[in-house]
Order: C-alpha cells, then structure tokens, then sequence
C-alpha cells in the first residue's frame, strides 16, 4: 500500500517546486513597487488621478520589456485619507511585498508619515506630489518630482502682487495640514516682502465645514482677496460660503486645488478662482500632447491632471534610477535617483538637486466657464 503510494506522492512533491505557470518558468522575477494613495476618503482625488497616471506607466513599461527585461509589478494599497495609515502601509509593503521602491504620497502629511520608514528600510521612496519642503529632509532615501512649497509660494505671491494686483489679502489656513501651513507661510514672506499687506489670518482644520466666522471677519477687515492654502474640499466649501457672503473678491490657492471635485463642490462659486499647479493639459508641447492622448486612450476619455502626470513621471523616473543602478538593490538605486537629470516626462524634464528635490516650472489655473483653464507659467 505505501509503495504503491510513492510515485503519486513524488510526482506531488515535484509539483511544489514548479511554478504555477510552466511557461513563466524561464522568466526573471518581476520588479516590485510599492503604490501607496488615498484611494477612498476626502482626498481620494488625488489618490485616484496619481494611481491613473502611475499604472499608465507601468503598462507602458511592461509592454516595450520591462525594465532590465523585468517586468514592473505594482502593489497597491489605499490609506483612506486617514492620519498614521500610510506608515502602517509603507511597513508591510517593505516587510511583506518585499517591494524595491516606494510611491507616495500626494498629501505632504502622509508622505511625512511613510518616509521615516523608507528611509530606516533603506527603500527609496518617490514622492509625485508632495511639496511641503520637510518630505525629503526626512533622509537621503527619500525623494519628489514635484516642485516645492518655497517655490509655489512666490510664484502665487508674484500672482497676487503682479497679475491681480492685490495689496491687501487675507489667509485661511488648515492648521491640521503640514501642506496648508507650509504654503502659507511662503506666500506671507513673499507677498509681504513684494510690498503687501496680510491684514488677517484666519485657521480651520481638515474636515471642517462651516467657514462663515473666519469668512464673516475677513469680510470686515477690507481685503482685497484671500488666499486659502487647503485641499479641494474645504476650498470649494470656502468659495460657496464666500459668495454667499457675498464676498466677490478674488480667491485663490496652491496644487491643493487641483481635482474635478473643486468644481462638482464649488460649482459657480469657483468660477473665476485661481490655483498654481504642476502643469496643464492645454499645454501643446509634443510631450504634454502626446500623454493627454495616452492617458485618454486608457482611462476612457478622462483627461489627465497635474497628480496623474507627476504620478506618470514618477515611474519614469523610477525607472531610470533602476536601469542606471544597474538593479535595485536599495544603496545602488538610491545613489542612481540622486543623480537623476534631464528625465523627459508629461510635466517637463526632472532633474533632482543637492536635496533630492525637482527643480520645474509652476503653472497658474482659472475655473473659466465650467473648466479649468490656462493662464501662465512661472518658471523658477
């Protein structure tokens, strides 16, 4: 009974040492990433639009033969917009995906949460769109392709002073958002040091919905605008109580903005606003161009925003690192992200300082009839 048993039980064996699928037997392991996002939750905007723009890339990838003729593999994982998820995320995705690299975050307070953990891992994390400056002086692991708050900062200052011609503003500022009190800050110092006036500050916490007191005593103060340095929710929710307060100032803010939801929230209340951003669609450079047309070939029509293509570039980006480390054992590939140059993307070409921060242009938006709309690029 038992020898009759043995071959069966060899044959079973055996079966345990061949993979799944004979005929990827012969191919070499795929290359791991790590996406972490807000895919549901208040911002899941962002997550959504950056996860778009970074699988697009990868397929892209994959289908001209990987990378080192690896195929990338991206692993996913949603933090809900929750404060302390993405450093529960970032440490199973090392730990258990056994992942070579990190994408995220958009939000700058989540990217502050997973970054100490890349860096103690010694996994390099790529943030698309975080630009509070404080991400990556978390450690050498850690990088952006986006431009920085001290930039952003001037450019929607010189906005302000220069195009709008303002000389009295207000600001209403998330105290809860490391983003929001980051951004404010550089524009107080450069509208104030360009010759404006801050005449009052006003503070508000994420998720809040009721703005008409700060709104009702930026109204007495005699502005002339007011900068609001928050995400899209609480921006357009800002806008309606504005104009029904009947506040007809100009209103404005940072790449906190940037979703459809500032629009289907604020509706013509966020008509004629203005936000800086990474760039726009209506740029017409072959590049930009030829990227909108992927982007729309693939998610049905939907046009790319500034967190699809920074999320897009990021991969790129990524995949320079890996082909010029020459693998992606973690100090090679953090080396080779380092000495990132001239890497072409939808946003532009990124190149990385001494900080491991993009140096790029910043472009001005409106909400003009219904859309958003190109005004200016301020290069830095």
């Amino acid at each position: 009974m038992q020898l009759s048993r043995l071959p069966l039980l060899l044959f079973a064996g055996l079966a345990l040492l061949l993979p799944a699928d004979a005929a990827a037997a012969g191919e070499p392991a795929p290359i791991k990433v790590g996406l972490f996002a807000s895919l549901t939750g208040k911002e899941a905007a962002f997550g959504q639009a950056t996860r778009k723009g970074v699988e697009l890339a990868v397929e892209e990838l994959n289908a001209a033969g990987g990378v080192l003729g690896r195929r990338v593999e991206l692993v996913v994982e949603d933090n809900q917009s929750k404060a302390g998820e993405s450093a529960t995320i970032a440490k199973k995705l090392i730990a258990r995906d056994k992942v070579v690299a990190l994408i995220g975050e958009v939000a700058s307070s989540r990217s502050l949460e997973a970054a100490p953990i890349a860096q103690q891992s010694r996994v390099p994390m790529i943030s698309p769109s975080s630009t509070n400056p404080k991400v990556t002086e978390i450690g050498n692991y850690v990088f952006r392709v986006c431009f920085i708050d001290p930039f952003q900062g001037v450019v929607m200052a010189k906005f302000a002073r220069q195009s709008l011609k303002l000389q009295r503003v207000a600001l209403l500022t998330s105290v809860s958002s490391a983003y929001s009190v980051g951004l404010a800050k550089y524009f107080r110092e450069h509208f104030s040091a360009g010759g404006g006036t801050i005449a009052l500050e006003q503070k508000y916490s994420e998720g809040d919905k009721d703005f008409k007191a700060q709104l009702t005593a930026i109204r007495a103060a005699g502005v002339e605008g007011i900068f609001i340095p928050g995400y899209y929710t609480e921006a357009a929710l800002i806008c309606k109580q504005a104009r029904e307060l009947g506040l007809k100032l100009p209103l404005f803010g940072g790449d906190g903005w940037e979703a459809p939801q500032l629009m289907e929230i604020g509706g013509a209340a966020v008509e004629g606003t203005y936000y800086s951003t990474h760039y726009s669609s209506e740029d017409r450079s072959p590049a930009v161009q030829g990227f909108v047309e992927r982007f729309k070939r693939r998610w049905n029509g939907d046009a790319p925003d500034a967190m699809a293509a920074l999320g897009h570039d990021a991969v790129l980006v990524l995949a320079d690192g890996i082909r010029r480390a020459g693998g992606t054992e973690g100090p090679k590939l953090r080396d080779a992200l380092a000495a990132t140059r001239e890497v072409s993307g939808a946003t532009g070409q990124t190149t990385l300082d001494a900080q491991r921060n993009a140096t790029k242009a910043a472009v001005v938006i409106t909400v003009k009839q219904g859309r958003f709309s190109f005004v200016e690029s301020v290069a830095p």
